[in-house]
């Protein structure tokens, strides 16, 4: 599915931005990012789309979210564990306005097979961090 693909060759290209994190920024990120991981795990992917960020939900409908999410997690399988790898603060990403976000990287061992989760939260108008892109290698 080109969503998809779109998805991965984003999370390629993100680069270093060198901002100041805010205080709690990677902790309250970590935080929304569980919660938003244990709905995708669980198959609630309407959920995911309700619950994400308003630039996710402004970027693909409902329906095309449900569909990338099948088309990707369907073939893993359960999720057996998953480890956070990586995170990291930045004011910007590739194809995204300004703003604050959390790149977070997940090891994450899946029925079928390992992979590489990438967990995108933003900061929301209201504070509060909300998932922004999730992609999977």
């Amino acid at each position: 599915m080109k969503f998809a693909a779109v998805l991965l060759s984003v999370a390629a290209v993100i680069q270093p931005a060198g901002a100041q994190e805010p205080a709690g920024a990677v902790q309250a990120a970590s935080a929304a990012a569980a919660t938003w991981l244990a709905m995708a795990d669980e198959g609630k992917y309407a959920d995911s789309w309700s619950q994400g960020a308003s630039e996710l939900r402004a970027a693909v409908s409902q329906e095309q979210w449900n569909a990338a999410l099948r088309s990707a997690r369907t073939p893993l399988g359960a999720v057996k564990s998953r480890k956070l790898a990586s995170s990291r603060y930045t004011r910007s990403l590739p194809g995204a306005p300004d703003g604050h976000y959390v790149v977070l990287q997940y090891q994450t061992e899946f029925k079928a097979r390992s992979s590489i989760e990438t967990v995108i939260p933003m900061r929301e108008a209201d504070g509060s961090w909300k998932v922004s892109g999730y992609f999977i290698q």
